[in-house]
C-alpha cells in the first residue's frame, strides 16, 4: 500500500486531507508541525510528502531543505500545499527543488491528479536506475571476468611469446610423468625416458645493444615460430626467461633420437631472420637431460640440461649436448670464473652505476637504482647474468651483496654533501642475502653506521626469492618496514607465482618488468596487462614503476594511465656515480608534454 505523508499545522485541514486520501487506499501518516514530519519521514520512508509551507518553527521550505539533506529521504516526491497564489511562492518552492505545488483550496481531483503524477514519474525513475544499475553490475561482472582471465594469462604465460611459463611447464611435466607408464605399456617393455632441454641463443645479447631491445623482441618471437615449426605437436615449449626456453621432448626410448631432434632443432634456427631489411644471424645451443635416467626432478633436469647447454656454447655454440655426470665437476673456465669472483671484492673490480628513476607528475628525478658492474682486469666486463648465479651458488653474494649496499648509501649521502638534493636509493637484495637471520640486525648497524636515513632506502626483491617460504618471507618484510626501508618487488609478473602471493607481502612499490612495457602502444595484451598491473597497485596502495621505458610512445602510455615513476634508456642509461650527479646538478628532468 501507498503511504503518504501529510505535514499540516491547521487540524481540520489535516484531517479532511487524511479522509479523501483514506478513501483511496492511501495509507497516512499524519504530523502537526514540520519537525514531526521530518521525524516520520525519516522512520517510515513514506512514498510522497503533502506538506504544508506556512507553518510555525518550521515551515515547509525549511522541511524540504531538511529532507534532502538526508539521502534516507532526498528523493521521496514532495508536493507544497500553500493558501499563497502568488508567482514568487511557486518559484521559490520549485526552485528548492519540490516535485510539485498546490494552492489551496484544491479539489479532490487536482491533489489526486497531482498525487497520481508524482508517484508514476518516481516509479518510472527507479525503474530507470534499477536497469542503469544491472548495467552497471553486469558491466563490473564483466570487467572482473576479464580480469580474472587476465591474472590466468599472468599466471601461466609469458606474456611476449604467448608460450607458457614455468608454472605451466611445471604441470605439463607432472602431466607427461603421469603417463609416461601407459605409454611404456603401451609401445614396447623398453624403458621410455623423457627429453628435457634447454635452449639459449648464442650471444643474443648482442643483438639487444646493437639493435635495441624491440628488434631483440621482435627475434624472439620470430625464434619462437621456428621453434614451433620443427618441434612437433607433442612437445611443449616455455620461456624461462630472456633468451632462453624449455623444451619437453616426446618421450623416446633412446638418447640417440633425442639428440637427433635437438639438433635438428638447432639447425632449423640457423638460418638468418629477416627484420626491416637487415638479416639477423641467430644461433642456439641445446642442453638435453633425461627422466628419469638422470633425475626425476624438474628443478634438476633443468639444471642438468643448462650445464650441457652451457659446455655446448663454450665449445662454439650452434650444437646440442647431452648431460653427463662429468659435467657437474664444472669446466675450467667456470671454474677459473669463480676464483676471479672471490678475490675481485678486494681488488676493487666491482662498481656500481646508478639508473635514475622518474617521477611522472613533476619529471624530475626522485630515485636510483644502483646496479653492479664487474670490471675484470683481462677479461673485460663481466655480465652479471655470468657472474651473479655462481656467487650466488658459492655464496661470495653475501659479501658482494653487502658491499653493494654500503657503497649506495655512501654514494647517496656524498651527493647530499654535495648540496645535492636528497634522492631515493634502490638496492636489490640477493636470495642469499634474504635468507641470513642476522639480515636486520645487520642493515641496521650499517644504516647506524652511516648515519643513513632508512626512508632513502628502497630494497627490491624478486618475487621468486619470497615464495619458497612465504612466511618467513612476511616476517623478514615486516621487520625490514619497520627499520623505515621501503620494499620493491622487482621483475613482477615474470615468475610464476606472482598474485597467488603478492597481498601476503607487505609492498610498498611494485616494479612492471619491462617485457610488459615494451611495445605497450602497439601490443594490445602488453598494454591491458600494464594497465591491470598499474591498477591493481593503486588499488594496494603501492607505488607503480615501470622498468625498461625507451619510447615516447610507451611514455605516453603510462602517463596516460597514470604510473607513478620509470626508469629506461628513454631517460638515461645505468651511469657512474660522477656521471649521474652531473644529472641532480643539472636538474635534468623528464620532458612532459
Amino acid at each position: 500500500m501507498t503511504t503518504i505523508l501529510i505535514i499540516e499545522d491547521e487540524g481540520d485541514v489535516r484531517e479532511i486531507l487524511s479522509d479523501l486520501l483514506s478513501v483511496e487506499n492511501f495509507n497516512v501518516l499524519e504530523a502537526e508541525n514540520g519537525s514531526i514530519g521530518c521525524q516520520l519521514a525519516r522512520d517510515f520512508q513514506p512514498d510522497l510528502i503533502l506538506c504544508d509551507i506556512m507553518m510555525p518553527e518550521l515551515d515547509g521550505y525549511g522541511v524540504f531543505a531538511t529532507l534532502r539533506d538526508n539521502p534516507e529521504t532526498a528523493t521521496i516526491p514532495f508536493i507544497f500545499l500553500s493558501a499563497k497564489a502568488d508567482r514568487i511562492d511557486f518559484r521559490i518552492g520549485m526552485d528548492l527543488g519540490a516535485d510539485d505545488y498546490l494552492t489551496k483550496p484544491f479539489t479532490r481531483d487536482e491533489l489526486l491528479a497531482a498525487i497520481s503524477t508524482r508517484l508514476k514519474k518516481h516509479l518510472s525513475l527507479q525503474q530507470h536506475y534499477t536497469v542503469q544499475l544491472q548495467q552497471t553490475e553486469q558491466n563490473y561482472k564483466s570487467q572482473l571476468q576479464q580480469a580474472a582471465k587476465q591474472r590466468q594469462y599472468l599466471l601461466y604465460h609469458d606474456n611476449l611469446t604467448d608460450l607458457p611459463n614455468q608454472l605451466a611447464l611445471r604441470e605439463k611435466f607432472d602431466r607427461i610423468v603421469a603417463n609416461l607408464g601407459k605409454i611404456s605399456d603401451r609401445t614396447s617393455k623398453k624403458p621410455v625416458f623423457v627429453p628435457v632441454c634447454y635452449l639459449d641463443l648464442d650471444r643474443f645479447a648482442r643483438v639487444n645493444e646493437e639493435l635495441g631491445y624491440e628488434v631483440g623482441d621482435r627475434c624472439l618471437r620470430m625464434t619462437v615460430d621456428r621453434i614451433r615449426e620443427c618441434m612437433g605437436n607433442p612437445a611443449i615449449l616455455a620461456r624461462i626467461g630472456g633468451d632462453e626456453f624449455a623444451l619437453l621432448l616426446e618421450p623416446v626410448e633412446s638418447k640417440p633420437i633425442a639428440e637427433q631432434r635437438a639438433a635438428s632443432i638447432v639447425e632449423h634456427l640457423a638460418p638468418p631472420i629477416s627484420i626491416d631489411d637487415r638479416e639477423v644471424v641467430l644461433t642456439a645451443s641445446i642442453g638435453v637431460s633425461f627422466y628419469p635416467r638422470d633425475s626425476r626432478q624438474l628443478d634438476t633436469l633443468l639444471n642438468q640440461s643448462k650445464q650441457a647447454m652451457r659446455q655446448a656454447q663454450q665449445q662454439g655454440g650452434n650444437q646440442a649436448k647431452c648431460y653427463s655426470v662429468a659435467l657437474s665437476v664444472g669446466s675450467p673456465d667456470r671454474l677459473a670464473l669463480e676464483t676471479d669472483l672471490r678475490y675481485a671484492l678486494e681488488r676493487a673490480e666491482f662498481a656500481l652505476h646508478y639508473q635514475p628513476q622518474v617521477d611522472l607528475a613533476t619529471g624530475e628525478i626522485v630515485g636510483a637504482e644502483a646496479l653492479l658492474r664487474w670490471h675484470h682486469p683481462t677479461r673485460g666486463a663481466v655480465s652479471p647474468a655470468r657472474f651473479v648465479p655462481i656467487a650466488e651458488e658459492n655464496g661470495s653474494i653475501v659479501e658482494i651483496g653487502e658491499w653493494v649496499l654500503k657503497t649506495a648509501c655512501q654514494q647517496n649521502l656524498e651527493w647530499q654533501q654535495m648540496g645535492l638534493r636528497p634522492i631515493g636509493m634502490a638496492v636489490n637484495l640477493s636470495g642469499r642475502q634474504f635468507d641470513r637471520p642476522d639480515l636486520c640486525r645487520r642493515l641496521k648497524q650499517l644504516l647506524g653506521a652511516l648515519d643513513f636515513a632508512p626512508r632513502d632506502l628502497e630494497l627490491e626483491l624478486t618475487e621468486t626469492i619470497l615464495v619458497c617460504n612465504p612466511e618467513f618471507s612476511v616476517r623478514v618484510l615486516q621487520e625490514l618496514r619497520a627499520l623505515g626501508a621501503s620494499i620493491a618487488i622487482d621483475d613482477f609478473g615474470t615468475g610464476y607465482s606472482s598474485l597467488g602471493y603478492l597481498q601476503q607481502f607487505p609492498f610498498d612499490v611494485l616494479k612492471i618488468d619491462r617485457c610488459f612495457v615494451c611495445g605497450l602502444d602497439r601490443n594490445p595484451k602488453n598494454a591491458a596487462i600494464a594497465n591491470a598491473l598499474i591498477d591493481m597497485a593503486h588499488q594496494m596502495g603501492l607505488t607503480a614503476v615501470a622498468e625498461g621505458v625507451e619510447t615516447a610512445e610507451e611514455l605516453a602510455f603510462l602517463r596516460q594511465h597514470h604510473c607513478d615513476r620509470i626508469q629506461g634508456y628513454l631517460f638515461s642509461r645505468p651511469l657512474p656515480a660522477s656521471e649521474f650527479a652531473a644529472l641532480l646538478k643539472q636538474d635534468r628532468r623528464l620532458e612532459l608534454r
